[in-house]
């Protein structure tokens, strides 16, 4: 565990980019979703990308291996969608343990694999915790605002599950991400919370928030400092923002979270905005630029990429961290 805060004050940390980006590229079809082991399985499997980690799992190493290469010293778990809520989607609930434990187990490999050939840059696992499709705040029913499609209890069912099969299969940090509603991530630290005291553990935090739109909210209606206020009562390891907006759109919210906190901050933006046919086309030298911007003003220790970016991205993210320290705290939260 010290190893990550020995390496976050020496140096801005490198994330990864997008997990989705990347399988794009193998143009899976369904029945290679499937594999032999789901062939008859008797719903459409095509999609779910956390399978993949069961059915394709040399593609997702070789996807860390690539972001490793680029410069990442830290690698996401496949598991964005890792939870019995969004596994109902394609009935797998009861795959939810092994589809973590085992994208866990092929990140660390990799990222050992890595870290032996260069000690000095040691490279760091991240469970990925994604927020789910359900939302504990708002109603999915404009005629019944009163109306939940989840309670509190059962998202924190749900990323106990998921928090337990991450650890044992050997992450560094858990990462509860794309925030769009905060009570939901309260409810994973709360799940978190219970894993630690239970197993008399310690692994660091790391929580990240969607800001949605140009009102600087959540979707939950948050804004920056609320958001902040929200989930600061656990102690974390950095706090940060992702998705939604580019580096240039994400920027003022960033200023606002590192002038708030004494956390490390962190940041994985989208490669831009998306065009009108839902691509991505900010360059890695357009992005690199716009991160930099961030680097100068000391906004950031832990920045990466989200939708639509690719190892390109992170090469040129990661050459241009080297210039510069990471944004000093004002005391030491460990």
């Amino acid at each position: 565990m010290s190893n990550i805060y020995q390496a976050i004050q020496k140096n801005i940390l490198v994330l990864d980019g997008a997990m989705g980006t990347m399988l794009q590229r193998y143009n899976f079809s369904e029945a290679d979703f499937r594999g032999k082991r789901f062939k008859d399985y008797p719903t459409p499997l095509k999609g779910n990308n956390d399978l993949l980690s069961l059915t394709q799992p040399e593609a997702i190493a070789e996807v860390h291996e690539k972001y490793f290469e680029a410069g990442a010293d830290i690698v996401e778990t496949n598991t964005f969608s890792g939870t019995t809520i969004a596994m109902a989607d394609y009935q797998m609930e009861d795959l939810v343990y092994e589809l973590n434990y085992e994208s866990a187990k092929i990140a660390k490999r990799v990222a050992n694999k890595f870290t032996k050939l260069n000690p000095n840059k040691p490279r760091f696992v991240a469970g990925s915790i994604g927020p789910t499709n359900r939302t504990a705040s708002l109603s999915p029913d404009v005629n019944k605002p009163e109306y939940r499609a989840i309670t509190f209890n059962e998202l924190r069912r749900a990323y106990k599950q998921q928090v337990e099969a991450l650890i044992d299969g050997g992450v560094d940090i858990l990462l509860v991400e794309t925030i769009f509603d905060t009570l939901n991530a309260k409810a994973a630290l709360f799940a978190i919370e219970e894993v630690k005291e239970e197993r008399k553990i310690d692994i660091p935090i790391m929580v990240s928030g969607t800001i949605t739109d140009a009102s600087g909210r959540t979707l939950s209606g948050q804004t920056v400092e609320a958001f902040l206020t929200s989930v600061s009562h656990i102690p974390l390891l950095s706090i940060g923002f992702n998705c939604a907006l580019g580096a240039e759109q994400l920027k003022p919210y960033l200023q606002r979270l590192s002038n708030e906190t004494e956390f490390y901050t962190s940041a994985h933006p989208n490669a831009g905005l998306p065009n009108a046919f839902g691509e991505y086309d900010q360059t890695p030298k357009q992005m690199q630029a716009l991160i930099e911007s961030y680097l100068q003003d000391g906004l950031i220790n832990i920045i990466g990429g989200c939708c639509g970016t690719n190892p390109d991205h992170i090469k040129a993210i990661a050459e241009v961290t080297q210039k510069y320290s990471p944004r000093s705290i004002k005391e030491e939260v460990l």
